[in-house]
């Protein structure tokens, strides 16, 4: 009877621990995030299981944006010594290629298809490099109206959507004509941005924050106007105001089933979740670090990973809960990350 029962636990905890492993992986390939450190010249790679430091990217100065390909096999970081996106071999960690941009670069976002990267460029006069990955070269530069900070692609992969903090403007790029669509000015300048998606797979609605607000802006995607924004909560009785790091409310990203928006706010040192699509606060996570300046989340949307630019550090917060559940040591003045499937041999 002991000995059935024994086998019966074995058999729970191996079905526990098969669990696990296969909600993070794939073949042989593992969920990774990708810290960069903005203030330094290498990158942090964390394994979500376990919160640790599993690999460190040397050797890029100041480095900025990062995106993984889809298949895994590299990393593309922006960098801003150089003015290069440098290509990183997955596996070896090692950059392989530093491809020349039309100016200084800041963030970027690669194609869901993986053959093309765009570069946002902050130099005037601006506008988004495109590289293909193909041939590790940059093509031509998407003329914007504005110097632009943050450039992303929708998730049908049928636009870039660039935002210009200094001209205020979002510009929408068509990604099969490379022509401007259409650009919206707002009041402030065009800070990180997220994306509500349609039953069909389409973009419904923008998340937009902006220069010095503690909050978000909504961008209704086929009218091409705003319709709503949202402070985040009030600062708790008796807390403080984080006075360093980047804007008020700076990082933003939606789970993989598009029912909650997770939100930074670098004032109230927390991250807020936000229910999709009534937008109403469903929680609150104190940060143990301080100055959150981005967050990425897992695939399945369980944790997020929120860069503290002020301690040097990443908050782990379960979504759920939203409770901070590990704390991670990184390089100096963590901004940018993302999560990427990377291989394992």
């Amino acid at each position: 009877m002991n000995k059935h029962l024994s086998r019966g636990s074995l058999l729970v905890v191996a079905g526990v621990v098969l669990y696990a492993m296969t909600a993070t992986s794939a073949g042989n390939k593992a969920v990774r995030i990708i810290q960069t450190n903005s203030a330094g010249d290498n990158v942090h790679v964390i394994d979500p299981v376990t919160n640790k430091v599993v690999g460190v990217i040397q050797g890029i100065e100041v480095n900025h944006g990062v995106a993984v390909a889809p298949d895994g096999g590299r990393i593309y970081i922006s960098d801003e010594a150089d003015s290069t996106l440098d290509v990183v071999d997955s596996k070896t960690l090692k950059v392989t290629k530093r491809i020349p941009l039309s100016g200084h670069p800041n963030n970027i976002a690669v194609a869901p298809d993986g053959r093309r990267v765009y570069v946002g460029i902050t130099q005037s006069p601006g506008g988004v490099d495109v590289i293909d990955t193909s041939s590790l070269t940059n093509i031509k530069t998407l003329p914007t109206k504005g110097t632009i900070h943050n450039p992303y692609v929708t998730p049908d992969g049928k636009y870039v959507v660039a935002g210009s903090i200094q001209a205020k403007t979002i510009n929408v790029i068509d990604t099969q004509t490379d022509q401007t669509s259409w650009t919206l000015q707002l009041d402030r300048g065009i800070r990180p941005m997220a994306f509500a998606k349609n039953p069909d797979g389409s973009t419904k609605w923008i998340f937009v924050q902006l220069s010095d607000f503690n909050g978000f802006a909504v961008v209704d995607f086929a009218t091409r106007k705003e319709i709503r924004r949202i402070q985040n909560p009030a600062l708790a009785a008796g807390k403080s105001e984080v006075p360093g790091g980047p804007d008020p409310s700076h990082g933003m990203a939606v789970t993989a089933d598009g029912k909650t928006l997770v939100v930074c706010s670098r004032l109230n040192n927390e991250l807020y979740s936000y229910s999709i699509p009534d937008l109403k606060v469903m929680g609150g996570a104190e940060l143990g670090g301080k100055g959150a300046a981005w967050v990425t989340l897992t695939p399945n949307g369980k944790t997020a990973y929120v860069s503290n630019a002020v301690t040097n550090d990443v908050s782990a917060v379960d979504v759920n809960s939203m409770k901070e559940i590990a704390l991670i040591p990184v390089g100096y003045v963590p901004k940018r990350n993302t999560t990427g499937m990377l291989p394992t041999e």
